[in-house]
This record gives C-alpha cells, sequence and structure tokens, in this order.
C-alpha cells in the first residue's frame, strides 16, 4: 500500500471523495504561462473599483497591530454592523468570509444521520460543506431554461424533499453562478411553509448589488428574523465593499443559533487588518452606492452587447453574468489567449456557459470585443 493510500484510509470517508475548490485562474499565472502582460480577470465577482481612501487609511493604521491577535469577538466591527443593520449585536457572527459562516453552519448542524437541500446550480460551497460533514445531499431541480428565472432556485422541488432528517436549506438570493434571484413573496411563502426543525440559509452575498438595482421586489431577509427563529442571513464584505483580499463576512441570526455558531467557530478567525478595514467600510456607503450603481448600468450594457454578439444570458441581479457560448471551453481559452480570465462553470453542471464578472467600463469593452471576435469565427 502507497504512504497516499495509507494516509487515505486514516481519514474521514467524505473527505476522501471531496474534489477541492477551485478558484479563478490568477492574473499571475495567465501571465507567466502564456508570456502576456496586462491581462485582466473577469472571473471571481470581485468589486473592480479602487477602494476609498479612507479604507486604505484605515488599513495602514491596522498595520502596527499586527504583532498581537485580533480581537476574537470583533468588538467595534460588531457593535457598528449591528447599527448599520438595525438587529442586535447578539444576532452576528463573524467569519473568515461569509464561505467560514456557511462551513460553520454545516459543522453545526449537520452528522450523517440527517440531510441538507440546495439547487442543483448552487453555490459550489453548499455541495463542499455538507459533503465534508457526511450527511445525506437533497439536490433540487432548478427552473427550465425557459422559467422566466431560468436555471434559477425551484422553491417548490426544495420544500418537497424536506422530511424529518432535513437540517438546513441552502438558498442564495442572488444565486451564483446563474445570478438568478427570488422575489420577496415567494421567499416568505417558503418560509411559511418549512418546518422549524430545518434552518434556513439564506446567502445573500450579493445583496447590496441586487437591492440597489430598479425594478423587481428583492426581500430584505433581515426584516423575517423575529418571525422565523430558524432563519440565517449571511452577507459579505467581500463584493460589493471591495475587500475579497482580507476576508470577512457575517452571519445574521437568532441568537441561539449564533451562540451554536460561535461553539464552533476558531477564534481570531477575522484578522485585525480585515475588521479595521470593513469598520471603515460601513462608513463609504456612498462609495458603496456609487459601485453598485456603475455595475447595474454595465451589466445592462454588457446584456445588451453579448446579444449583439449572438450571445445569451441568464437574467442577473449580481454583479455577473452567466452567458451561453457555443463550445464554451474553446472560447474560455481563447479569451485566456487575449488576456482576459472568466470562470468556466463545467463544475457546476453547465459546461455551455461561462461566468463573466461585470469589471470597469474599459475592461468590459476588452471582453465584448473579445467575445465578439470569437463568435465570428464560431457561427
Amino acid at each position: 500500500m502507497s504512504d497516499i493510500q495509507s494516509l487515505n484510509s486514516l481519514a474521514a470517508a467524505p473527505v476522501c471523495e471531496l474534489a477541492p475548490y477551485l478558484p479563478g485562474k490568477p492574473l499571475e499565472e495567465l501571465e507567466r504561462e502564456y508570456g502576456i502582460r496586462d491581462a485582466i480577470k473577469l472571473a471571481s465577482n470581485e468589486n473592480p473599483y479602487e477602494l476609498p481612501a479612507g479604507v486604505h487609511k484605515a488599513i495602514r493604521a491596522a498595520l502596527d497591530d499586527v504583532a498581537r491577535y485580533p480581537d476574537g469577538a470583533c468588538f467595534a466591527l460588531r457593535a457598528e454592523l449591528a447599527e448599520h443593520l438595525q438587529v442586535a449585536p447578539e444576532r452576528l457572527t463573524f467569519g473568515n468570509g461569509s464561505n467560514d459562516v456557511l462551513v460553520l453552519l454545516a459543522e453545526t448542524f449537520l452528522t450523517p444521520a440527517v440531510s441538507a437541500i440546495y439547487d442543483q446550480y448552487s453555490f459550489v460551497v453548499y455541495r463542499l460543506a455538507v459533503q465534508a460533514t457526511g450527511a445525506i445531499a437533497r439536490v433540487a431541480r432548478a427552473n427550465p431554461r425557459d422559467h422566466e428565472q431560468p436555471l434559477g432556485h425551484n422553491l417548490d422541488a426544495m420544500l418537497a424533499l424536506v422530511d424529518e432528517q432535513t437540517r438546513l436549506v441552502f438558498i442564495a438570493n442572488p444565486n451564483n453562478p446563474t445570478g438568478t434571484w427570488l422575489n420577496r413573496e415567494a421567499l416568505y411563502q417558503f418560509l411559511r411553509q418549512l418546518p422549524r426543525h430545518v434552518i434556513a440559509v439564506f446567502d445573500e452575498a450579493y445583496y447590496e448589488y441586487a437591492s440597489s438595482h430598479a425594478g423587481g421586489d428583492y426581500p430584505n431577509a433581515l426584516e423575517w428574523l423575529d418571525e422565523f427563529p430558524n432563519l440565517v442571513v449571511t452577507r459579505t464584505f467581500s463584493k460589493a465593499y471591495g475587500l475579497a483580499g482580507l476576508r470577512v463576512g457575517y452571519g445574521v441570526s437568532s441568537p441561539d443559533i449564533a451562540e451554536l455558531l460561535n461553539r464552533v467557530r476558531q477564534p481570531f478567525n477575522v484578522n485585525g487588518l480585515a475588521q479595521a478595514a470593513a469598520l471603515a467600510a460601513l462608513s463609504e456607503r456612498d462609495w458603496v452606492q456609487r459601485c453598485c450603481m456603475e455595475n447595474n448600468a454595465e451589466l445592462e450594457r454588457m446584456t445588451t452587447g453579448l446579444q449583439g454578439a449572438g450571445i445569451s444570458c441568464v437574467p442577473s441581479r449580481g454583479n455577473f453574468l452567466l452567458a451561453e457560448i457555443p463550445v464554451a471551453g474553446a472560447c474560455y481559452e481563447f479569451l485566456l489567449r487575449k488576456g482576459i480570465i472568466v470562470r468556466p462553470v463545467e463544475n457546476y453542471g453547465l459546461p455551455g456557459y461561462l461566468r463573466l464578472t461585470i469589471g470597469t467600463q474599459a475592461e468590459n469593452d476588452r471582453l465584448l470585443d473579445a467575445l465578439a471576435e470569437y463568435m465570428d469565427g464560431n457561427q
């Protein structure tokens, strides 16, 4: 028996079967592999705009304390965020990005004897978190392609999978990678029908983008926390707030759920620079709003431009588009050679699509030009 085989026999069986999460290709790797310069990355749904000076200043000031452990309770950030969200501080659980909170929920509530539900085209971390615990994964079929929210969450299909063993239901609103969303009435009725022994996890990583978009009936799920003690809402500073590189997110729930999550949460899981940056970012509401407005305008422009090139997109309320492209794998390679990184989504079960992050106007123009060139040669 090889050393690797021996080690695998020692590891938990669900861990051996996990496929590691694959992030978007880094810019440095692309430029090194292809011998190009001035590459752009439109793969990881990051905010493309320069951080405000106040956030830079807060990060520089926090550097003086990096030899010390950070505040494990995130006291200052907790107080400011609670005020910003209009919730009690004891409802908050902080994580190393909202991914961390999603994993904490799985570790806290799942065992091999129970199950969790998620959509077939939802964020891959749900599957990874559930599988790592050995829990039973129940995967709900998504909306058909001709639905008004194509490939989006089918709440009836999710409810049909709920039974006595179900502990968690993961719902992304808007959903990654499709960009689809659920309106207020649909989500509220879902919560009303969900048994109280099942915890509804509403992943709102793109909340700021979705809530600032004109039109639609996008909900603020925090308004339902008092009525539904089995509700957890997760959000992040990685998207609209522009702090993806520092990793800070949070969950909002009943104090009882938050207390359980904090038993599992690792100490000092949010570093000092991240706490300082997030605290400063909360005061930059005008900047965040401008970023969202710029994104929404570019989202509309990109959708129109892609349609003009013969590329259809799923409707989106995030900062990205799911684009259906002929021979998507070849298109991905074509774009790499043009110095543009986008995201293949074959690992989501969507081999005919690419996910395109909305960048700056100049970056988006470059992507549109490259895709038009690709389509001219593949029609």
